[in-house]
C-alpha cells in the first residue's frame, strides 16, 4: 500500500480506516485498518492493482466525510502514465461505497486492467487490540462464495452469523480465490478508455452484522456524502454565541468539534423503544454508547446542542440496571458503562456486552438530567424519567456505598475494569510511591459528582415531582457528604485533596487532576476550591498545553502513561468549568488558551490524550501514541472552553430553548 497516513471515514456507527491510497492491509494492534461495523472488522483486505502493479499516490486520501485520492499506474518523466485513477470512497450505516474513475490522458484509446483483492476476517475489536489476549473459537468457520457481480464472505460460529458482500457495477470479468488456504478473492476488470475519455466502476461493500437489520441500499459515494450533509447540516451549522474577543482558534476548534460529534453519533433505543442518537466515545475502539463518555460529551455540548443530552439520557435510561449480575456488574438503578454488539460479548468471552463497571456514570446521569431540564426548560423528560432517576439515587445509597461507607466506592473487577472511575487503567489510582490502591476505593471526583447529583435531584423532586420530603432527605445527605469529604480527603501537608481513599480508609496521596473536578461539582467550599485551582496551574501540573493527570516529579509520574502523567482535554474541560465557577478567571483563560493552541497543532481537532511533556521540553504538543481520533469528549471540549470563557467574562447565557 502506498503512503503511510491513514484516513478515517465515519457515519452512524460504521467507520473505515483506509490508507493513503484508499486500501486496507489487514493490520492489527494499536491502529488496525478496515471496515468496522458493530464491533467487528467486515473488510480486512482491500488492495487495488492497475496494469499489474500498485499505483502511485499523487494525492492521498483526505478523509472527512469522503475519502478522495488520485492514483496513477507506473510511469516515467519521459513516458508518463496512460491514465489516472480517481478514487472516491464514503461510508454509511454498514456500507462502504467506492467509485473508481479512470481518465485517459492520451489522444488515443487505451486499455486498462484492474484488480481488487478483498477479504473479511470478521475479527472482533477486542481481538485486534495489542494486548496479546487470545479467545477460543474452536467451531468458527469462514467461507467465501462468488456470484456474478462479486463475492460474499461469511463467518459462522454456532448461532452467530455475519456476512460481507462485495458487489460491482459493471460486473467483474473474473472472480477467483487468491489461494487455497484463505478466503481472499481477486476481482478483475478489463476496461477500454476512449481518447481523452473515461470509464467508471462502482463498488459496494455491505456488512451484514449478526442481530442487526440489513443495511439500507446505498448509491454512489457522492450520494452517501449528500445524505450525510443533509443529516448533519443543522447540527454543525447552527451558530454559536462567540464572545466578541474570542481567542484565536476557538471558532475553528468548535467547528471541528461539532463536525466530529455529528459523525460520531450512533443509533440507540430509548425506554419506550424509540430511536435516538447518542455520541459514541471514539474511534477506533469505542464507537458505541459509553455511559461516562456520552454523559460528559453531552454536558459540554448542552448549552449549544441539547439534543445530544436528550438522546443520551433516553438511551441510558433504557439500559439502566434492573437486576444483579456479577458477571457484568449490573445492579438495580446502576447506569451502564459500555454497550457492545460483537461476537466476544455475545458469547460472554468479554463482559462488555452490557457492562456496568462504572462508579460515576450513575451520578453523572442525574447531573445531566437536571442540567438538561434547566438549560432547555423542557420538563417532560425529567417527568418521564422520574422512576429511573429515583432508581439511580437508590443505587448510590444501596450498592454505590453511600449508606455503608459514606462514599461512592467500587471494588476492582478482575474480569473487567480494575479501576472504575474515568482513570480506568490498571495502576491509575496510585499512592505517591506509585503502588495501586486496593479496594473498595472511593475516588475523589466521584464524591463530588454524588454531591452535585443529590442537590440537583432534590431540585427536580421539589419543583417537578412534588416530593418535598424526598428533596429534604437528599439535601441533608449532600450536606453531610460535603462535611465528611473535606474531613477525610483533605491532606494538610500538600494542602490538596487526596486522589482517593483505599479500602482501609487511607488517603491515596498522589497529587492528581481529579481534584480539579471538585471545583466543577461544588463539593469544596470557596476557600479550598481556590487553593486547588491555583495549585493546578503550577508547572508540575500545567504543561503549557494542559493540566497533567498526575503532577510531574512524583514517583508514579510518566509523561506517556495513559492516566499517570498525560493530559486529557476532557479532564481539562471539567477543570476549566470549575475554575470559571470559582471565579478564577485568569487561571481559566490560561488553561483555555493552552488547549486552543494545542488544537491548532492538530488541525483544530483536540486528540483524546496528549503526552505530558512541557512546552519547555518540546515546542509542539507531543502525541500520545494510542490516542483515539476523533473522540467525543475531546471533540466537545472546545464547547466547554466556550462556556467557561463566557462565564469567566460574565457574558449572558446563550439561552437554549426546548
Amino acid at each position: 500500500m502506498n503512503g503511510t497516513a491513514d484516513t478515517t471515514l465515519v457515519r452512524a456507527g460504521t467507520f473505515a480506516v483506509l490508507g493513503a491510497d484508499g486500501g486496507v492491509s489487514g493490520r492489527r494492534g494499536t491502529s488496525p485498518d478496515g471496515l468496522f461495523h458493530r464491533d467487528a472488522r467486515h473488510l480486512s483486505r482491500w488492495t487495488l492493482i492497475v496494469d499489474g502493479a500498485s499505483p502511485a499516490v499523487l494525492v492521498p486520501s483526505d478523509g472527512g466525510t469522503a475519502g478522495l485520492c488520485v492514483l496513477t499506474p507506473p510511469g516515467t518523466r519521459d513516458e508518463p502514465a496512460a491514465y489516472s485513477v480517481f478514487r472516491e470512497q464514503a461510508v454509511d450505516t454498514g456500507v462502504l461505497t467506492e467509485r473508481l474513475r479512470l481518465v485517459n490522458n492520451r489522444p488515443a484509446p487505451v486499455s486498462a486492467v484492474l484488480s481488487v483483492t478483498a477479504d473479511a476476517d470478521f475479527a472482533d475489536q477486542f481481538e485486534l487490540r495489542s494486548d496479546k489476549r487470545r479467545y477460543a473459537k474452536a467451531d468458527a468457520l469462514r467461507t467465501a462464495s462468488t456470484h456474478t457481480d462479486g463475492v460474499t464472505f461469511s463467518y459462522r460460529r454456532g448461532e452467530w452469523l455475519s456476512r460481507t458482500a462485495v458487489c460491482s457495477s459493471p460486473a467483474p470479468a473474473a472472480v477467483r480465490p487468491v489461494d487455497a488456504q484463505g478466503t481472499a478473492h481477486r476481482l478483475d476488470w478489463h476496461l477500454e478508455l476512449p481518447a481523452h475519455g473515461s470509464a467508471e466502476l462502482l463498488l459496494t461493500v455491505t456488512a451484514y452484522a449478526h442481530g442487526a437489520p440489513a443495511p439500507a441500499l446505498t448509491g454512489s459515494p457522492a450520494e452517501a456524502v449528500a445524505g450525510h450533509a443533509a443529516d448533519t447540516s443543522a447540527f454543525v451549522d447552527a451558530p454559536l454565541p462567540m464572545p466578541p474577543d474570542a481567542p484565536e482558534g476557538l471558532a475553528a476548534a468548535c467547528a471541528r468539534g461539532l463536525s466530529d460529534l455529528a459523525a460520531l453519533r450512533v443509533p440507540a433505543t430509548g425506554p419506550d423503544g424509540e430511536h435516538v442518537r447518542v455520541p459514541a466515545a471514539g474511534i477506533p475502539w469505542f464507537l458505541t454508547l459509553f455511559g461516562r463518555d456520552s454523559l460528559f460529551t453531552s454536558l459540554f455540548a448542552l448549552p449549544y446542542r441539547p439534543e445530544l443530552a436528550e438522546g443520551t439520557l433516553r438511551a441510558l435510561a433504557a439500559t439502566q440496571g434492573t437486576e444483579y449480575d456479577t458477571g457484568r456488574g449490573e445492579q438495580p438503578g446502576r447506569i451502564v458503562h459500555e454497550i457492545r454488539h460483537g461476537e466476544l460479548a455475545h458469547f460472554r468471552q468479554v463482559p462488555y456486552g452490557r457492562y456496568y463497571g462504572s462508579v460515576d456514570a450513575t451520578p453523572l446521569f442525574l447531573v445531566l438530567l437536571h442540567g438538561y431540564t434547566e438549560a432547555t426548560g423542557d420538563r417532560t423528560l425529567a417527568a418521564r424519567l422520574e422512576h429511573q432517576a429515583r432508581a439511580a439515587v437508590a443505587w448510590m445509597f444501596r450498592d454505590g456505598g453511600l449508606d455503608d461507607s459514606g462514599y461512592l466506592v467500587y471494588s476492582p473487577d478482575p474480569q473487567g475494569l480494575v479501576n472504575q472511575n474515568w482513570k480506568d487503567s490498571e495502576g491509575a489510582i496510585c499512592f505517591l510511591d506509585g503502588t495501586q490502591a486496593e479496594g473498595p476505593i472511593a475516588v475523589a471526583e466521584a464524591q463530588g459528582y454524588a454531591y452535585d447529583a443529590l442537590l440537583r435531584t432534590a431540585r427536580l423532586a421539589r419543583s417537578l415531582w412534588d416530593d418535598a420530603p424526598y428533596a429534604k432527605r437528599l439535601e441533608g445527605a449532600a450536606a453531610d457528604l460535603r462535611v465528611r469529604f473535606l474531613r477525610d480527603f483533605w491532606m494538610p501537608g500538600p494542602d490538596f485533596p487526596a486522589l482517593a481513599l483505599d479500602g482501609r480508609g487511607r488517603q491515596v496521596d498522589s497529587l492528581a487532576s481529579d481534584a480539579g473536578h471538585l471545583l466543577w461539582s461544588g463539593i469544596l467550599d470557596e476557600r479550598h476550591a481556590q487553593r486547588v485551582g491555583r495549585r493546578l496551574l503550577e508547572p508540575d501540573f500545567f504543561s503549557g498545553w494542559a493540566i497533567r493527570t498526575l503532577a510531574s516529579g512524583q514517583p508514579g509520574y510518566h509523561p506517556l502513561s495513559y492516566h499517570r502523567g498525560t493530559s486529557w482535554p476532557h479532564d481539562n474541560a471539567v477543570i476549566l468549568l470549575g475554575l470559571a465557577r470559582c471565579g478564577l478567571a485568569d487561571e481559566a483563560r490560561t488553561v483555555a488558551l493552552g488547549l486552543l493552541e494545542a488544537s491548532a497543532h492538530h488541525g483544530h481537532r483536540l486528540p483524546e490524550v496528549m503526552a505530558g511533556y512541557s512546552r519547555a521540553q518540546h515546542p509542539r504538543p507531543v502525541p500520545y501514541p494510542h490516542s483515539c481520533s476523533p473522540q467525543a469528549w475531546a471533540a466537545a471540549t472546545p464547547l466547554a472552553v466556550l462556556t467557561a470563557l463566557r462565564e469567566a467574562d460574565q457574558l449572558p447565557d446563550p439561552g437554549v430553548g426546548p
